[in-house]
C-alpha cells in the first residue's frame, strides 16, 4: 500500500507565524495573569443593543441582506458621518457594510493594489496591513513614525513616494501608541498627496476615543483626502462588541465600486439581524457621543495608578491603549519583559516591537485599559510592586 502524502505548498505568507498576541494571551491564561495585552473589552455592551438584534432575529430578519448592507444602516452611517465631519456620502453608492474593519482593510487593498505596486505603511502599525499588501502582490514600504512621539514624519513620507506608490495606510487614533493626528497634520498629508494619484486607506476604528477635548480629524473632514480615501470604521470598537465583526467603509463612488467587486467575492455580505439591530440602536447618538468621556475616565484611572510605578507614561491622546517606557524598570528587551511581567507580576502587556517589521525595540510596551474598573485595579495592585 502506497503512502499517502499531503502535497506541499509554497506559502503566500512565509514570514507569518504565531503572533506575540497569541503567545502573550496563552501565557496570561497559564499564569492566571490580568490580561491587558489583547485589545478588547472585558465588559458587556448595552443590553438595548442585544435586544435590538434579538428583536430582528425574532422578526425573521435572518436571510441574506443586500451585498452592500441594508439600506437603512447605510443611510444611518451616511447621516452620522455628515453630522460629525461635514462630508455627505451617498448611502447607495459610497457606503459599504463590512465584516469588521480588518476585512474592510484587506478588501480595499485587494481592490486597488496590483502586483508590484508600493503601499506605504507607517510603523508601528496594526499587524494586518503588511500581510494584506503582500497577499495583493504589493510591496510594503515601511516608514517609521517619529521616534519618541509617534507623530508622522512628512519628510520621510515624501521621500518614500515613488511613481509606483499606489496607496498609503494611516491610522488615527493610532494603535498601538494612542497618538491622534492633528488637523494640521491631516492638511500636510492632503498637500503632500495632492499632486499624486496615491490613494489613502484611513483606519479610523478608534474615532470615538479622543481625549482632553480634542476632536477626531477624520479624512472625511478634508475634501482633498476624502476624494482619494477609503475610510474604515468599526461598530465593534464603538459599541463594545468586537466579536460581532461589523464595520463599514466610506469612499467615493468610483472607489466603492471597485471595493464592492472584491467584497462580493470576499464575504459577499454581513449578517442580517446585527445590521438591523445596529440601525435601530444608531437612532440614539448618545452611545458614541459619550464614548470619549467613558474611556477617558478609564485612561485617567489607569494612568493615576501607573504613576505609583517606575514606568514612564507616554501621552495617551486616544484609543484604549496606554504605552509606557520600561527603561527605569528593567534592562530586558520589550518581548522578554512582557513575558517576565506576565509570569512574575501577573499582568500581561504587548511589546511595541511586535508592531515593527524589523522588531525595533525602543523599551516601550502597550497596555489595554478597555477593562472593568476592578480588572484595572487588580492589575494596578500587582504593578505597584514595580
Amino acid at each position: 500500500m502506497s503512502t499517502i502524502i499531503t502535497p506541499s505548498v509554497v506559502s503566500r505568507l512565509p514570514n507569518v507565524g504565531t503572533t506575540i498576541f497569541t503567545v502573550m494571551s496563552t501565557l496570561a491564561a497559564e499564569k492566571n495573569a490580568v490580561n491587558l495585552g489583547q485589545g478588547f473589552p472585558d465588559f458587556d455592551c448595552d443590553p438595548q443593543l442585544v435586544d435590538a438584534v434579538t428583536d430582528a432575529m425574532k422578526q425573521g430578519l435572518n436571510q441574506y441582506p443586500p451585498m452592500t448592507g441594508i439600506a437603512p444602516l447605510r443611510a444611518a452611517i451616511a447621516d452620522k458621518i455628515a453630522a460629525l465631519y461635514g462630508h455627505r456620502y451617498d448611502a447607495g453608492s459610497e457606503i459599504t457594510v463590512t465584516a469588521g474593519a480588518t476585512q474592510a482593510i484587506i478588501t480595499a487593498i485587494l481592490a486597488v493594489v496590483h502586483p508590484g505596486d508600493e503601499v506605504i505603511v507607517l510603523e508601528p502599525c496594526y499587524d494586518s496591513y503588511v500581510p494584506n499588501i503582500e497577499l495583493a502582490g504589493g510591496v510594503p514600504v515601511r516608514v517609521p513614525l517619529t521616534h519618541g512621539t509617534f507623530r508622522p514624519d512628512f519628510d520621510r513620507i515624501a521621500a518614500a513616494l515613488t511613481p509606483r506608490t499606489r496607496a498609503i495606510v494611516i491610522n488615527s487614533p493610532h494603535n498601538p501608541s494612542g497618538t491622534v493626528w492633528s488637523a494640521q497634520e491631516m492638511l500636510q498629508l492632503q498637500e503632500l498627496l495632492a499632486p499624486t494619484d496615491v490613494l489613502l486607506i484611513s483606519d479610523e476604528v478608534y474615532e470615538h476615543m479622543v481625549f482632553d477635548g480634542e476632536q477626531h480629524q477624520s479624512a472625511a473632514r478634508f475634501a482633498g483626502l476624502a476624494a482619494r480615501a477609503f475610510i474604515v470604521s468599526s461598530f465593534g470598537k464603538t459599541y463594545h462588541v468586537t466579536g460581532w465583526k461589523v464595520g463599514y467603509v466610506a469612499a467615493p463612488a468610483s472607489l466603492s465600486a471597485e471595493f464592492r467587486k472584491v467584497h462580493q467575492f470576499n464575504v459577499f455580505t454581513v449578517n442580517t439581524p446585527v445590521q438591523h439591530g445596529l440601525t435601530a440602536y444608531m437612532k440614539d447618538a448618545t452611545a458614541y457621543q459619550q464614548l470619549s468621556a467613558f474611556y477617558q475616565r478609564k485612561r485617567d484611572l489607569f494612568r493615576d495608578g501607573l504613576k505609583r510605578t517606575k514606568f514612564r507614561l507616554l501621552p495617551g491622546e486616544g484609543t484604549y491603549f496606554q504605552c509606557v517606557d520600561i527603561s527605569d524598570v528593567s534592562e530586558l528587551s520589550e518581548a522578554e519583559f512582557c513575558k517576565w511581567l506576565t509570569s512574575e507580576i501577573g499582568v500581561a502587556a504587548i511589546p511595541l516591537s511586535a508592531f515593527y517589521g524589523d522588531g525595533f525595540d525602543q523599551r516601550v510596551v502597550r497596555f489595554c485599559f478597555a477593562k472593568k474598573d476592578q480588572t484595572l485595579q487588580a492589575a494596578l495592585n500587582r504593578l505597584a510592586k514595580l
